[in-house]
């Protein structure tokens, strides 16, 4: 019994999208990885509690078959804020965290930055006699 739930576990994972803008925080690889976790031995593995590691697995079923966007149909793809969609992975992708990053460096070091690269593409005078 033990060997169908791998596999179960198994298909859930293929069917599971990743998400590459979002490295290192998305669902997929997460759940991925304590997927094997859970199953170190493959399908020889003795799981303590089978109607636990059942619940879990329909509820990721139903998750990643949309169960509950069909059940509650959303009028608009928007949220409270009024963003969109699209909006919404631009700001939870990496690329917008790592503008927010440099934004905190401060003036100082983003100056000493640009300064920096300029005078190393400059040669040196030889000094005179």
């Amino acid at each position: 019994m033990s060997a169908t739930r791998y596999r179960r576990f198994l298909k859930l994972c293929e069917e599971w999208p990743r998400d590459e803008t979002k490295k290192g925080r998305d669902l997929g690889t997460f759940l991925r990885q304590r997927v094997a976790s859970a199953f170190r031995e493959g399908e020889n593995t003795q799981i303590s509690d089978p109607d636990k590691c059942d619940q879990m697995y329909e509820s990721l079923a139903r998750i990643n078959g949309n169960v509950y966007r069909q059940r509650f149909p959303r009028v608009r793809d928007t949220s409270f804020t009024g963003v969109t969609v699209e909006e919404c992975r631009v700001l939870l992708s990496g690329s917008m965290q790592q503008s927010m990053d440099e934004e905190k460096k401060g003036l100082w070091k983003t100056l000493m930055e640009r300064f920096s690269s300029k005078t190393e593409d400059v040669p040196e005078k030889a000094p005179e006699k």
